[in-house]
């Protein structure tokens, strides 16, 4: 079977204003969730995104088996009554057989070196609960239930605190968890956080509390799908990416590469769009939003990190003292701020929203996938080009366009790598990936100068900076000119399928 569920983690501050709201005025009897979840030494299952607990429920035990879904809110689960003995049974895996779910834990279990499964970690959870009927977008009443967790997860020596709201689809549309987080979220300042206890519980038990940055995966997309489910596939792909990313940096622990991994799964999402042409403009705004709010931090990285060594050293040869920058760079919680706020956690339920199914039918035939996407690749290849044959000429403006340009036509070429053979395309992103490294350099260079631009006529070493970059930037453009005419004869790999659409 399975689950459809979000949850949303609650301040500290706030966590007694939650659990009295989710109490209502006449509330049910705490639950006390005790489990213990296991895997095996080496980890398979939180490597192939699958829990495996037993839990003490009331008076009885019930062994569960949980699996990830593609849509943020989907999980598979297959629960197990085992009994109400005092102590815990032994883990059964094979209670799981004939379950899609199960067939994946007994082919991991038995994969050699065959390994036994063991307690990795445990919580100990209170549990308060509330029904709720909800009415989304005009769909029928659904029923949610609203359970508010508050505990710990406990790996020794190691102890997590738990504060967390979910909010699980009884009957009805998903739309209705959605619309419900949106109410909540808003109400209480809650954020959407899409790693289970497993996942927090396997990190600390290898005494870690970060999760490594969610890059983008492989495309999905097969050339059986039509248009609509070959978007689908890429929207899921971009949304894992972002909202792992969007987790992780809302806990207030998380790395500058969780940013740029987030602002890259932004990025992506935004050339799908286009790719595809959705005429969700709202979501594609707000992705862009998102994207330029989480941009300060980066950009002060850009300037310290790759020129400041450099400035600092032409400065010490012209007997100059470096020069403090004009980043105004953003505290080091600014990213956790930023994913925490409102507009930003209403954003990311609207991306949550665009992967549940939609009822609506239309009589147009949508055009044959392959021969369509050629020829949005085809256009975009030729608007490079063309503007690459005048990069020398171009202003900073047109050179940063045709530097997004290039990115958008890296990712939509990703996207659709297996309907077009990933050999070729690998080829052709190797040329594209040459033009686009040269392009990022300029456009640092042009941002790096632009922090310096507001002091450099009261400030000699801005004014040095300044010029200094400047001429870094003209070598720049120079060095990339023979990058960006070997790409105007890169082999187009959708040549085929465009003269299909002809």
């Amino acid at each position: 079977m399975h689950e459809i569920e979000l949850k949303l983690q609650v301040p500290p501050a706030r966590l007694a204003e939650v659990q009295a709201a989710v109490a209502g005025r006449q509330p049910a009897p705490v639950m006390r969730l005790r489990a213990a979840y296991f895997d095996t030494a080496d980890r398979r299952l939180a490597g192939a995104a699958i829990a495996l607990r037993l839990r003490r429920e009331g008076r009885r035990w019930v062994q569960t088996l949980k699996g990830a879904g593609d849509d943020g809110l989907t999980r598979q689960e297959h629960n197990v009554p085992r009994g109400g003995a005092p102590a815990m049974p032994a883990i059964d895996p094979g209670l799981h057989a004939g379950m899609p779910v199960g067939d994946r834990l007994l082919a991991l279990l038995g994969t050699a070196p065959v390994m036994p499964l063991q307690t990795l970690y445990r919580t100990d959870i209170a549990r308060h609960v509330r029904e709720l009927r909800v009415r989304a977008a005009g769909a029928p009443a659904a029923r949610v239930e609203l359970a508010f967790d508050r505990g710990r997860i406990e790996a020794d020596p190691h102890v997590l605190p738990v504060g967390e709201l979910e909010i699980e689809l009884l009957a009805g549309t998903p739309r209705a968890v959605i619309e419900t987080a949106r109410r909540w979220q808003a109400r209480h300042g809650l954020w959407i956080d899409l790693r289970s206890k497993a996942e927090r519980g396997d990190l600390l038990a290898r005494g870690e509390r970060i999760a490594p940055a969610r890059r983008a995966a492989a495309s999905r997309v097969e050339r059986s799908m039509d248009v609509a489910g070959a978007w689908q596939t890429v929207l899921r792909g971009c949304a894992d990416q972002i909202l792992g990313n969007a987790s992780q940096i809302a806990s207030g622990e998380s790395t500058a590469e969780h940013v740029h991994q987030l602002r890259i799964g932004l990025r992506r999402l935004r050339s799908a769009g286009a790719l595809f042409e959705t005429p969700d403009a709202a979501l594609m705004d707000g992705a862009a939003t998102l994207f330029r709010q989480l941009g300060a931090a980066r950009d002060a990285a850009v300037v310290l990190d790759e020129f400041g060594g450099a400035i600092e050293t032409a400065l010490r040869r012209a007997g100059l003292e470096a020069p403090s920058t004009d980043t105004n760079a953003p505290s080091s919680n600014a990213p956790a701020d930023t994913v925490r706020a409102t507009a930003a956690q209403a954003w990311l339920l609207d991306l949550l929203g665009a992967m549940q199914p939609d009822d609506a039918t239309t009589d147009v035939a949508p055009p044959p996938l392959r021969p369509m996407l050629a020829a949005r690749l085809d256009r975009w290849h030729r608007q490079i080009v063309g503007a690459a044959a005048r990069y020398a000429d171009l202003d900073d403006a047109e050179r940063h366009r045709l530097r997004k340009r290039a990115k958008r036509l890296r990712y939509a070429s990703e996207f659709c790598a297996p309907l077009f053979g990933r050999r070729a395309v690998r080829r052709y992103l190797k040329a594209l990936q040459a033009v686009q490294e040269r392009l990022g350099a300029v456009s640092d260079a042009v941002m790096a100068a632009d922090s310096f631009s507001g002091r450099a006529s009261v400030d000699p070493q801005a004014m040095f900076a300044l010029g200094w970059l400047s001429a870094r930037r003209e070598a720049l453009v120079a060095a990339a000119l023979p990058d960006l005419k070997a790409f105007a004869k890169a082999e187009r790999f959708w040549t085929k399928a465009l003269k299909q659409r002809d």
